[in-house]
């Protein structure tokens, strides 16, 4: 492809390159062109190029690794575990617009349940609220979750259009407590009959499992929750850097908050 005089040479790479991907010259989880291939190809600065792989990792066309490349999106959400979000937030550039469905939101007994108790830090009471959602891509499930909240901020989203809004933003913008970070658990699953017929799919497909505890300020546990995602519509990332071999210090290891705290009190 020679490039031609009055349209910008990174707008030119860009659409040569979409047109390959929906061409499907170039596929799924394709590995593109280097930058210096492509440098040398159309004959650009690197620079060019990585103003035109950036336009198309914008539109979600393309996802970068960073020292291995840039490769071609599959039609899954991708998100990264580097910021802590919420469902709406996990679909912003997917093109998607999140809702959910409320299954129930109830007051429930778990004096029996001691890891529930744990993760909330409630020990010394019995009574948690529970809600269970279908969380929702234009209409479509992604996701089922069930959350368990100690009973001072399950009241204090009682009332509010759970179908619309998530609850950190409620907590966030409507009282002023601030979730700091989360804690997260990942592992296989499989459909039960229940989970299937919420998600659309057949008994036994195999689903990701994401549990999770989220922090307002002091480490207070705002809530833990077990979301199960469909693995055909959602994906996540991960970077980490290798620790480095110069230091005994904690505080530099990456990803410290990834540290098991959903422990089996067995």
């Amino acid at each position: 492809m020679d490039l031609k005089e009055g349209i910008p040479l990174h707008k030119q790479i860009s659409d040569w390159l979409k047109q390959e991907i929906e061409s499907g010259a170039l596929t799924s989880d394709e590995k593109l062109p280097s930058e210096n291939e492509l440098s040398q190809k159309f004959d650009v600065s690197r620079v060019t190029v990585r103003r035109a792989l950036q336009t198309l990792e914008n539109e979600q066309l393309i996802y970068r690794c960073q020292g291995l490349g840039s490769f071609v999106t599959d039609q899954r959400t991708h998100r990264s575990f580097s910021i802590l979000n919420d469902f709406t937030e996990e679909l912003e550039g997917s093109g998607l617009e999140a809702s959910s469905k409320l299954i129930s939101f109830e007051q429930v007994d778990i004096s029996d349940q001691k890891d529930l108790l744990s993760y909330l830090d409630i020990e010394n009471k019995k009574i948690a609220v529970q809600l269970e959602r279908v969380r929702l891509g234009d209409g479509e499930p992604i996701a089922y979750d069930i959350t368990w909240m100690p009973i001072f901020y399950g009241q204090l989203i009682e009332g509010y259009n759970l179908e619309e809004a998530t609850i950190f933003k409620i907590l966030e913008d409507e009282f002023d407590i601030p979730i700091e970070k989360g804690c997260y658990r990942i592992e296989a699953s499989m459909a039960d009959e229940s989970l299937a017929e919420h998600l659309k799919v057949d008994p036994q497909t195999p689903l990701l499992l994401m549990n999770r505890i989220s922090y307002t300020i002091g480490e207070k546990p705002v809530y833990y929750q077990k979301r199960y995602y469909r693995n055909d519509r959602m994906v996540f990332e991960l970077m980490a850097e290798r620790r480095p071999t110069n230091t005994n210090s904690d505080e530099e290891l990456p990803f410290k908050e990834m540290i098991p705290v959903f422990r089996d009190n067995k």
